[in-house]
């Protein structure tokens, strides 16, 4: 299964307008194996974020944006749930990872 595959499955199915910014954020990892959701989501989740904070697009324009970090977040989740032995220290990496973010929103590329 490939990581837009993985995508089409989700229920309820997110608003196209939302599944084509995940696709545009995703890009070429769309194609991916979906065994990466995890880290891959977390990590294009963060970079999303970081751009947000660093051009301080908080405002409603930017709120596509916001909804697809939120979204690559909680499907990380999702798909990290598969594996319970994983998902504490998962979860602490990623708390650690967004909480850098407000830290130092400039410092991140």
């Amino acid at each position: 299964m490939t990581v837009g595959e993985w995508l089409d499955s989700r229920t309820p199915r997110p608003p196209a307008a939302l599944v084509a910014r995940l696709a545009t954020v995703l890009n070429d990892a769309m194609a991916q194996s979906a065994s990466g959701i995890p880290e891959l989501f977390l990590s294009a989740g963060e970079t999303l974020v970081a751009r947000l904070l660093r051009n301080d697009s908080t405002a409603r324009d930017s709120a596509l944006d916001l909804l697809a970090a939120d979204a690559l977040l909680t499907y990380a989740f999702e798909a990290a749930g598969a594996d319970v032995t994983t998902i504490d220290a998962r979860a602490t990496l990623a708390m650690s990872r967004i909480a850098a973010l407000a830290a130092a929103p400039a410092a991140i590329s």
